[in-house]
C-alpha cells in the first residue's frame, strides 16, 4: 500500500470509530487540529520526577522540532481533586501534543527515531531496560478539534493557573455526535464569559471510554472553579441551550480532573 493510500484508510478508520465526520483529511485546509494527550503511569514519584525531567530538558524540544508545538505537561495533585480522595498526590504525568494533521500523528515516532540530538539526550529513558523501565506503561487518546474551536489556545500565564480536563462520555454514537453539535452551536463564548478559556476540545477518535469528547479549559485559581461554574450555569445562553429537547441524554458520565503545568510545559 502507498503511503497515501495508507493515511486515506487510517483516517476513514478513525471516521468509522467515531461516526460524526465525512473525512478528516478534507478537514485539515481549515485548521483542525488533532490533539494525543497521553498519561503516563509510574511506580514511584522518583520515576515520574526524572521522567518529568526528560521531558522538559529533551522530549519538548524534540517534540517542537518534529512540528508539535506547543507540548502540555501536567501533574494531578490531590489537593486539587478532593473528590478523587486520593492518599498523596498522584504519580502519573498527562502529556498533551498538538498534531496539525494526521500525517503528523503518524509520523511522529519516524521524527524523534532520526533525530539525533534527542537520541543522545533522551538515551537513558527512551533506553532503559527491562529491568528498570522509565514507566510503567502509558495510554493514549487521539482526538480532532471541534469544528467551532479548531486550534488549541493558550491561555494568559499565571503563578496560581489550573487547568481542568473534562471528559464527556455519550450512550451511543448518534448521542455523542449530538453532543459536539451542542457545544458547536453556542457553549465556547459562554466558556470565555464564565472566567474560565478554553484551551482545547476534541471529540475522540481513538482512545478509551469511547464514545467521549474531551476539553480542557483553565481557571486563575483552583478556588475559582465553583464560581466559574455557577457563572456558566446562569448564563442565558447555556439555559437556551440545555434546555433544548434536541440535546437531551447525550452524556452519560463526566469526568473532571484538575492538573497543574510543571515547569517545562508550555501550556
Amino acid at each position: 500500500m502507498q503511503r497515501r493510500e495508507f493515511l486515506a484508510a487510517s483516517t476513514a478508520a478513525a471516521v468509522g470509530v467515531m461516526g460524526t465526520r465525512t473525512d478528516l483529511v478534507a478537514d485539515e485546509p481549515r485548521g483542525r487540529q488533532f490533539y494525543e494527550l497521553r498519561v503516563y503511569r509510574f511506580p514511584s514519584r522518583a520515576k515520574q520526577s526524572l521522567y518529568e525531567s526528560f521531558l522538559s530538558e529533551s522530549a519538548v524540544p524534540a517534540f517542537n522540532r518534529a512540528g508539535i508545538n506547543p507540548v502540555g505537561v501536567f501533574r494531578l495533585n490531590a489537593a486539587d481533586n478532593p473528590g478523587l480522595k486520593l492518599e498523596g498526590d498522584s504519580t502519573d504525568l498527562y502529556v498533551l501534543l498538538t498534531h496539525e494533521s494526521m500525517e503528523s500523528v503518524l509520523a511522529l515516532e519516524a521524527r524523534l527515531a532520526a533525530d539525533e540530538a534527542f537520541q543522545g539526550s533522551g538515551r537513558a529513558i527512551l533506553r532503559a531496560p527491562k529491568s528498570d523501565p522509565a514507566f510503567s506503561r502509558y495510554e493514549s487518546t487521539l482526538l480532532h478539534a471541534m469544528e467551532g474551536f479548531p486550534r488549541l489556545r493558550v491561555p494568559e500565564k499565571g503563578p496560581s493557573r489550573v487547568f481542568e480536563l473534562r471528559t464527556y462520555e455519550s450512550p451511543n454514537n448518534e448521542r455523542a455526535k449530538n453532543k459536539l453539535d451542542m457545544f458547536n452551536a453556542g457553549e465556547f463564548p459562554i466558556f470565555a464569559r464564565a472566567g474560565m478559556p478554553g484551551v482545547f476540545f476534541g471529540g475522540a477518535i481513538v482512545g478509551s471510554q469511547l464514545p467521549q469528547l474531551t476539553y480542557m479549559i483553565m481557571h486563575p485559581r483552583r478556588e475559582d472553579a465553583t464560581k466559574n461554574w455557577d457563572s456558566f450555569r446562569q448564563d442565558p445562553e447555556w439555559k437556551a441551550l440545555s434546555s433544548n429537547p434536541g440535546y437531551a441524554e447525550n452524556v452519560s458520565r463526566v469526568t473532571a480532573l484538575f492538573l497543574r503545568p510543571v515547569a517545562g510545559s508550555q501550556i
